[in-house]
């Protein structure tokens, strides 16, 4: 079972973006160190640069269009030129239409250089962060804002910390299982909508839409606003992607599985999740099956498979070959009648 949308990713985003976030929410500590429109100024991939040896005339191979870092190496080397010198050497990264420049670890440069930056259009910022750390925690904004997206239609709910992204057909009832998960306690990610985001080689997170927030469409009752309704508790912003449980309705001709010895796989921009069919039919509790089902993912991550315990003690039973009668677990009831 493959879920193929259009896969998506930002093309850029601006400077200005890019340091408002790492301000906040990401918290770290950044001044603009000129005056400059960072609103114009683009940054299109998630890959830093430090211009080392672009400082000393080599730019043959300067990967210009990327955010460029001054650590201690870079500052320094400018401090110890001469006046004349240090403009030639800052002229060499500047020529270029560089994003922006960021200086760490408490790092400055000459006033002269600033405005060299300024009047070619580069905003320049600095902050007390040193450069490995600083230079880690930008890297990974810009790796989830460049990240690959998908939209799948669904419904995505956190139960027992375990996300659940629900399927099915239109009008086969997600929104009223969710609705149900929350009411007992469980936590809704997104409704109709889950923009799912690739984080690492197998991580998917998923979150809401920015117009739809926690707002759930109910058939026959219109929206409700999750959040206004049952309070913060009820709501998570993002939530990792495990289970896909993939609502149907009742098929006399399907196959569904009796001892869960079988996976479905589905894909989801090449990372495989497991696939859980629920037949719907008339007064089964949905809600009690998500329930067993995330509480089952959580058994299995910590090594116990209750399809896999099941078989080896039928598979044990068989091999002893003895009598037919079912035998009871408990072999002695005591004086306990209740």
């Amino acid at each position: 079972m493959d879920l193929k949308p259009k896969i998506f990713r930002k093309e850029s985003i601006t400077v200005a973006f890019l340091v408002e976030q790492l301000q906040s929410p990401v918290g770290v500590a950044v001044k603009a160190v000129n005056e400059v429109d960072a609103s114009q100024q683009l940054v299109t991939e998630s890959n830093l640069n430090r211009p080392a040896i672009v400082l000393t005339g080599f730019v043959e191979l300067f990967t210009f269009q990327r955010v460029q870092i001054l650590g201690n190496t870079e500052t320094r080397y400018l401090v110890h030129l001469t006046p004349k010198a240090r403009r030639e050497a800052f002229e060499h990264l500047i020529q270029f239409d560089i994003p922006c420049i960021f200086l760490t670890d408490h790092n400055q440069i000459d006033p002269a250089l600033v405005a060299l930056a300024t009047e070619a259009g580069i905003p320049v910022y600095s902050t007390p962060m040193r450069t490995t750390e600083f230079m880690d925690k930008l890297r990974d904004f810009l790796l989830d804002q460049f990240a690959p997206q998908q939209t799948i239609h669904g419904s995505l709910v956190a139960v027992y910390g375990i996300g659940l992204l629900m399927r099915g057909k239109a009008g086969i009832g997600k929104s009223e299982v969710v609705l149900d998960l929350v009411e007992r306690g469980h936590r809704l990610v997104a409704d109709d909508i889950v923009i799912i985001t690739k984080k690492d080689d197998q991580v998917l997170l998923g979150s809401g839409t920015d117009l739809v927030q926690h707002f759930m469409e109910v058939r026959g009752l219109g929206l409700v606003d999750i959040r206004a309704m049952f309070g913060i508790r009820a709501i998570r912003f993002q939530k990792r992607v495990e289970v896909v449980v993939h609502m149907q309705l009742w098929d006399e001709e399907e196959e569904y599985t009796r001892l869960g010895m079988v996976d479905e796989i589905c894909s989801i921009m090449g990372v495989e999740l497991p696939v859980v069919k629920v037949p719907i039919t008339p007064g089964k509790n949905i809600t009690v099956i998500c329930e067993v089902i995330a509480m089952n993912h959580l058994l299995r991550h910590y090594g116990y498979d209750p399809a896999e315990v099941f078989s080896k003690r039928l598979a044990e039973q068989i091999s002893r070959k003895g009598s037919s009668m079912p035998a009871r677990f408990i072999q002695y009831f005591e004086h306990d009648y209740e």
